[in-house]
């Protein structure tokens, strides 16, 4: 089978970060180790075990490592993906699983469960593992249940191995009060932490090898941002990688660095009142023969009324003379400024 276009583009075999690897391939790392020998130790002592752990922390990876080292001669495993089925769905899951049809009454049905368990350690010398996974999901009277379920020979024994897999709230469900007595029948606990930098970076090598690349593909920075983003999580670099790769597929412009935005010049490109600054709005652009402006000045020129009112007024300063005659006595014919100085002068 060919390698997927993608794949071979960037020198892989096959495509990287797959769920179907076998045990054998899994990632190793201490955290990793830990749970599965933990799990071991419930399967040879026959008891209760709780693996908690972040979604995408690797659990069910445990588990299945966990199930791969087992003699399936000499053990039986039972394993529930989808624990929302009641309290008649956990005895029908065991019956079914050792191969017995289950019975109607649910009175009949926890009985035949029992005698089922007793029968497969007594008779076919085998052990029974029943992990429960998402067991986050469990309600209390399923918990009662399995429980009861570990009684056998007047609880001097138990007649198979409990592992329940789920998140960090299973944990705390168990402390609870109404829990007392399954909680102290639990052997081992443990928590699976996130990876670190260096596992993550450990852990893409590690699959990019089993996809057939020995040199390096991610930069550092690259490494550590996936790091941030996957939050230490197994699945999370894995998706990642796979969905920037189809965004890349479908949308290249998407995937495109896109240019920096420059930012906002404080000064204008042109000095307020040259040449070469744009015309305001419904005024003439200046025709390039034209004459300079001449500089503003900072005083108005004052009209022919307003000297001669000036000078009637005895205002100080040369006043121009002026042509026309203004009659004084009255505002009309003024304009405004010549108006407000004459009523400020007589008083109005």
């Amino acid at each position: 089978m060919s390698a997927a276009p993608w794949a071979a583009h960037f020198g892989l075999a096959r495509t990287p970060f797959g769920k179907s690897i076998p045990a054998r391939d899994l990632f190793p790392r201490q955290a990793h180790a830990e749970a599965i020998a933990r799990i071991s130790f419930c399967v040879v002592e026959s008891a209760l075990g709780v693996v908690t752990g972040d979604v995408g922390a690797g659990k069910t990876v445990a588990l299945r490592a966990a199930v791969a080292a087992l003699d399936p001669t000499r053990h039986q495993v039972i394993y529930i993906a989808n624990p929302a089925f009641g309290t008649r769905g956990l005895y029908v899951t065991i019956v079914r699983a050792l191969g017995a049809p289950p019975r109607y009454l649910k009175a009949e049905l926890m009985a035949q469960a029992g005698d089922l368990l007793a029968a497969e350690t007594a008779e076919r010398h085998r052990r029974v593992v029943l992990i429960c996974d998402e067991a986050d999901l469990l309600q209390p009277d399923q918990l009662e249940e399995l429980r009861l379920l570990t009684n056998s020979e007047m609880d001097s024994a138990s007649p198979f191995a409990g592992i329940l897999a789920g998140q960090p709230t299973l944990n705390r469900q168990l402390r609870m009060g109404m829990f007392a007595a399954l909680d102290q029948r639990i052997a081992t606990r443990f928590t699976i932490k996130p990876m670190d930098l260096a596992e993550s970076a450990a852990y893409l090598r590690h699959h990019l090898t089993l996809a057939g690349r020995d040199d390096p593909l991610f930069a550092d920075d690259a490494i550590a941002r996936l790091h941030r983003v996957a939050r230490g999580r197994r699945q999370g670099p894995r998706r990642r990688c796979l969905r920037q790769e189809s965004r890349r597929r479908a949308h290249p412009r998407l995937a495109a660095p896109r240019p920096a935005a420059r930012p906002p010049s404080k000064t204008p490109p042109w000095p307020p009142g040259s040449a070469s600054s744009p015309p305001r709005p419904g005024t003439a652009a200046p025709s390039p023969n034209s004459a300079p402006a001449a500089p503003p000045t900072s005083k108005p020129a004052s009209t022919p009324c307003c000297s001669k009112l000036a000078s009637l007024l005895g205002a100080p300063g040369p006043h121009p003379a002026a042509q026309p005659q203004i009659d004084t006595s009255t505002c009309q014919n003024m304009n405004t400024e010549c108006c407000r100085i004459m009523c400020k002068h007589r008083g109005r």
